[in-house]
């Protein structure tokens, strides 16, 4: 999967938009105009894939409504059920960023270390769109989203989404 995904916390969607603007909607994590706490996760969309790394830790079926995001990026209201007009709109060319539901965040910051290693090999199992991926390949992505999002909630603060195709 060629998308590009970074996962970061933040205080609130107007430090967001701050940041976006200020790096013309570049990656918030890692590289020069870094400014928030991350990780980079290429692949790993919020609707699909981390879907699935919620569903195995819940233990429930994956739907693709699970994770529940709010898009923050673009600012332009999104386009409607025919989709961008323009090919240049920033809805149809990307980045996109969106805030993660609560209830996502606590689930990831809720994972206890020792239970890393058999979440990891469950998601690989049910993530399909990680092809070749396995439990140990996987399980340091699935640390560092866990801590990222220990470290959100103990903020007080939201976990995002930055998507570019």
């Amino acid at each position: 999967m060629g998308v590009l995904t970074d996962y970061f916390r933040a205080a609130d969607d107007a430090a967001v938009l701050a940041a976006l603007h200020d790096a013309e909607g570049g990656p918030p994590v890692g590289g020069p105009g870094a400014v928030f706490d991350g990780v980079e996760a290429k692949g790993v969309d919020p609707d699909v894939v981390l879907g699935q790394l919620i569903a195995v830790v819940r233990r429930v079926e994956w739907a693709v409504d699970l994770v529940g995001g709010t898009p923050v990026w673009p600012t332009t209201p999104p386009p409607g059920r025919e989709g961008p007009a323009d090919e240049d709109d920033p809805w149809a060319t990307g980045p996109w960023v969106m805030r993660l539901g609560r209830p996502v965040r606590d689930t990831l910051a809720e994972l206890p270390e020792a239970g890393l290693a058999e979440v990891a090999a469950r998601w690989a199992a049910a993530a399909e769109e990680l092809p070749g991926a396995d439990g140990e390949g996987l399980r340091p992505l699935v640390q560092e989203l866990s801590g990222l999002a220990r470290r959100a909630r103990a903020a007080g603060e939201d976990l995002y989404c930055w998507l570019c195709p």
